[in-house]
């Protein structure tokens, strides 16, 4: 029996290693379990060369809890170790590692990511155990070890009686920590960290039905035995060529990362790659609506398929971080502080990969199914809309395939809108006008009006849409968007043709001057228009320019404008050529005249849903008494 004392300078590092990484002490399991993991593909790889003159089989890994004897034990049956082993991977690597770690994040050592990369896998069972013991036969002909360390340098290595190959590693669980003897909690962390590991995990066993035979009798009981209870899926979809993957496995896969979302995916996206930088996983498109303020952190990061995070920032693009999925990579560094993790090359690459095979997939759906492709869009254009706005390289793609809907259900891409409005939505200044409208109901008779001169009216009513049609302007000359009630339609799409008004000029001043002394002056602006004499009387519009910017300040952005608590500004335009001019210029009685400009005010604002509250309740008394 050897004993001795770890050669380290730090004499209380296991204290320290407890302190420091106590907000994560619950990962010792994984990275016992991927140490374990480790052993055991190394030697599926010595033995597929001819290395190691051994059977590989179909070697477990196996999690045992000892309730009583408060000992939790982790057991492989990979390359195991011999004495001297030992004492160099555990004794010096590890404990090296251990240092480097401390001298290093002393201060900041809460993102238990960067365990592993230091050599500190094994040391974390600590966390939680007051003494640990490893059993370890290694695929060489030599006798086995046993090591004991209780949480101080000193540890003792002897020869054991163990006769299998591999290691067993055995945790004294420390009073602060029994709560990993209970079953529960372990099932719940084996779910957490190692549910797609690539080599079979059992914890404990359950009872299976066996299938009931052909010439079973009428009161056959059905048969169980007891398997071992495989708590992993080895060979998680992802790490699988997508030609062997069928549409079924795919929506399978989703239920098993997300068993409590009974939503299906809309589709998904599987990530390939082997070159710059290894990268795999699946993206799945749920149905997202147009609520910014979804649930973010779905994505999952494995390593190796062990995992690691749901925080995919800076890997995952911002845009796409409300898709749900996985993303397995061994290039990602993890032992950096987040905004390093950004600023690494191979990160960035990463990102602007996923990127691009996101836009090539949109594209190749909208090129082969169209139809389908439309009859999602509104359950996704809100990632797209923000991918345009925040990612150069997703907006130079997405011409070809992002989707302006009108308010009957058509669907254009940008170019086709701009060949199908040419013609009849060009204004006297060669400037293509595209009329919008935010909300169907709100808008519906400028809506009206527009169809009634065969205009196209788009609805584009996601939260962002003034952020990007002011990107799309900037980037389409010739090209300006306005929302059909910003203005009555003549001045929206100014033809040639100017109309003319049957009152005087000097009339005009005088009907002006009345409507100015009633509606208040803080609201709105008064201007009259020479419009069609079945137009309406009393027209409410807000101009683009204003909304736009106070939606913008809204949704962030915009803000130097100062807008977000702009007071609503209206313009409010008289019709000369509508009869009711005409009455209210002509009207001798100044109560008249008053009533008849408010009721025709706010039946403008009633068509615009402004009339709210107090003065609604004034507008529908006035108006019984009028009809009495």
């Amino acid at each position: 029996m050897t004993t001795g004392k770890i050669n380290v300078s730090v004499e209380n590092i296991f204290p320290l290693i407890k302190k420091f990484l106590y907000s994560d002490h619950e990962i010792f399991l994984r990275e016992l379990i991927s140490n374990g993991t480790d052993a055991t593909l190394k030697l599926k790889h010595l033995t597929s060369i001819g290395e190691a003159k051994v059977e590989y089989g179909n070697p477990i890994i196996e999690v045992k809890i000892d309730k009583e004897g408060k000992k939790i034990h982790i057991i492989d049956q990979g390359l195991g170790m011999t004495a001297d082993e030992v004492e160099k991977y555990i004794n010096q690597v590890a404990f090296s590692g251990a240092e480097e770690f401390l001298d290093k994040y002393k201060d900041s050592a809460k993102d238990s990511g960067i365990i592993g990369h230091f050599g500190l896998g094994f040391y974390s069972a600590f966390m939680v155990a007051e003494k640990v013991e490893i059993f370890t036969k290694s695929y060489k002909d030599e006798p086995a070890a046993h090591w004991t360390c209780d949480g101080s340098p000193e540890f003792s290595l002897e020869p054991c009686e163990k006769t299998d190959r591999g290691t067993e590693i055995v945790l004294h669980v420390a009073e602060d920590s029994l709560e990993f003897l209970e079953e529960s909690k372990i099932r719940e962390l084996l779910n957490k960290y190692n549910k797609f590991m690539p080599i079979p995990i059992k914890f404990g066993t359950k009872k299976e039905t066996l299938p009931k035979p052909e010439d079973a009798p009428e009161d056959y009981k059905p048969e169980t035995i007891e398997v071992d209870n495989i708590i992993n899926n080895p060979n998680p979809a992802w790490t699988k060529q997508p030609t062997d993957l069928k549409e079924e496995d795919y929506k399978n896969f989703y239920r098993e990362l997300y068993p409590m979302q009974f939503e299906e995916p809309l589709f998904h996206i599987h990530l390939n790659v082997d070159y710059p930088f290894n990268l795999t996983g699946i993206l799945y498109f749920p149905k997202l609506g147009a609520d910014l303020q979804i649930q973010r952190d779905k994505i999952q990061l494995f390593q190796n398929q062990v995992y690691v995070t749901d925080n995919v920032e800076g890997i995952v693009p911002e845009f796409l971080m409300m898709l749900r999925g996985v993303v397995d990579s061994p290039d990602i560094p993890l032992n950096v502080s987040r905004s390093g993790l950004q600023a690494d090359g191979a990160v960035k690459k990463i990102s602007n990969y996923i990127t691009r095979k996101v836009a090539d997939k949109l594209k190749s759906l909208f090129n082969e199914n169209r139809a389908d492709f439309e009859a999602k869009w509104n359950d996704i254009k809100i990632v797209l809309e923000y991918g345009m706005l925040s990612e150069d390289k997703f907006y130079e793609k997405a011409g070809a395939f992002v989707l302006y809907p009108t308010v009957e259900d058509k669907y254009f891409t940008l170019d086709e809108l701009k060949e199908a409005i040419k013609e009849n939505q060009t204004d006297k200044d060669g400037k293509l006008v595209v009329l919008y409208a935010g909300n169907k109901e709100a808008q519906h008779s400028y809506i009206e009006i527009a169809k009634d001169k065969g205009y196209q009216v788009l609805l584009l009513d996601s939260p962002i849409i003034p952020h990007l049609i002011q990107k799309l302007e900037s980037d389409n000359s010739g090209l300006t968007f306005v929302r059909v009630d910003s203005d009555h339609i003549d001045n929206l799409i100014k033809k040639e043709e100017t109309a003319i008004s049957k009152l005087s000029s000097e009339e005009q001043d005088s009907l002006k001057s009345v409507v100015e002394n009633i509606v208040p002056k803080q609201t709105y602006t008064v201007q009259l228009e020479a419009l069609d004499s079945s137009a309406a009387p009393f027209i409410i519009t807000q101009p683009e320019f204003m909304r736009r910017m106070k939606e913008m300040s809204q949704t962030g952005g915009g803000g130097m404008f100062g807008m977000g608590n702009f007071p609503e500004m209206y313009n409010l335009v008289v019709n000369t050529n509508s009869d009711l001019a005409t009455s209210i210029l002509n009207n001798e009685d100044k109560t008249v005249q008053e009533n008849l400009v408010k009721q025709a005010l706010d039946l403008a604002k009633l068509s615009q849903n402004l009339l709210k509250g107090e003065a609604l309740t004034a507008f529908v008394k006035r108006s019984f008494e009028m009809i009495k």
